[in-house]
């Protein structure tokens, strides 16, 4: 068995493990203080209730506002009944959909015995149909100019759209689909948009 023996040490290497050792002591307790007042902090902040959130006020003529028009649901409604209505006179099973200015559904009917492809082209025909302001008939004439129109994401070009218009600008459209042919469609569509004269 090796039993070391321990050799005094000089003041110089006593000092500097003192040192050492009250470095680390010094360190242990800041860390402990700093941890006991960020909890006291976190406590504190917990406890006290949250300032109210600021609301910016804005004049509603304010130039750095814009004011549109939208269909209301009741209205979107009508109109959804009105293509129902009309095509069921014809013994057609259409759907329809009714979507707003920014070409977001507002209302989608499925006809009773209406094909599984309809609402998605209802709402495909509305959608192109608010977007350029045009009835989807005429919009499928552009397509002999600008071919690649028909490559936007979320547009149909076929007959059976039509817009709703307050002073020429679009508000709406109403999207019609599954009738025999796009004119049938379109015919239906705009007895929807009709219905919000009345």
């Amino acid at each position: 068995m090796n039993v070391t023996s321990a050799t005094p040490s000089s003041p110089a290497s006593a000092t500097r493990r003192f040192s050492l050792r009250a470095r680390v002591l010094t360190g242990a307790v800041a860390v402990a203080a700093l941890g006991a007042g960020t909890f006291g902090a976190v406590s504190a902040s917990a406890s006290a209730p949250a300032s109210a959130p600021v609301a910016a006020s804005a004049d509603t003529a304010s130039r750095n506002l814009q004011q549109s028009t939208h269909l209301t649901v009741a209205a979107a409604t009508k109109a959804a009944q009105a293509v129902l209505e009309a095509a069921q006179k014809e013994n057609q099973r259409v759907s329809v959909a009714v979507v707003d200015r920014n070409g977001n559904t507002i209302v989608s009917l499925r006809g009773d015995g209406a094909g599984p492809q309809s609402p998605e082209s209802a709402e495909k025909k509305a959608y192109t149909s608010v977007s350029w302001n045009a009835p989807t008939s005429e919009l499928v004439k552009r397509l002999d100019q600008a071919p690649t129109l028909k490559d936007i994401p979320g547009t149909l070009f076929l007959a059976g759209g039509a817009p709703v218009q307050v002073k020429g600008a679009p508000v709406a459209a109403v999207g019609v689909a599954g009738a025999p042919s796009g004119d049938l469609d379109e015919k239906f569509a705009r007895a929807g948009v009709a219905a919000l004269t009345r």
